[in-house]
């Protein structure tokens, strides 16, 4: 049976292709690093994680205790009720719309009251305590209460 030209020209590309496969081969391993010592390969982290060929600074060690290490959800600590009760004095009421706001006496933080929270009648300049809440727009103050 006679070859045709179209087989002849891909059996031709067949040998060049495992002809140049040969000879990459061949250039990679003249071109390898074998026989590099273990430090030559080694690679480190640096304190911001990138990698470098230079060893950490041991003075720069930070030592972690393993349940300081938190995974997920971080353990919920009970909240003393003291903690939550705050002193501030009001700002701005208004006796027919029914709202005003206080200004937390520590951070100086104006918080919105609506007169459903107040347990007393209170006045502007009065000295009061109360707890924060979030609402839909922001802290409001709940349980307060007239200091005397």
């Amino acid at each position: 049976m006679a070859e045709t030209w179209n087989k002849k020209e891909r059996e031709k590309k067949k040998q060049q292709n495992k002809k140049e496969k040969a000879e990459r081969k061949q250039e990679r391993k003249e071109n390898s690093k074998e026989g590099k010592s273990l430090d030559d390969m080694m690679a480190y982290l640096d304190e911001n994680g990138n990698l470098s060929s230079q060893p950490p600074d041991p003075r720069k060690k930070i030592t972690i205790k393993l349940e300081d290490i938190e995974i997920g959800v971080p353990k919920h600590e009970p909240v003393n009720p003291e903690d939550l009760i705050r002193k501030g004095i009001v700002t701005f009421f208004n006796d027919s719309k029914g709202y005003g706001f206080i200004k937390d006496i520590e951070t100086q933080e104006s918080v919105f009251v609506h007169i459903n929270s107040l347990t007393e009648e209170i006045k502007e300049h009065n000295r009061v305590t109360f707890e924060v809440e979030m609402g839909p727009k922001g802290a409001n103050a709940v349980n307060v209460k007239l200091v005397k």
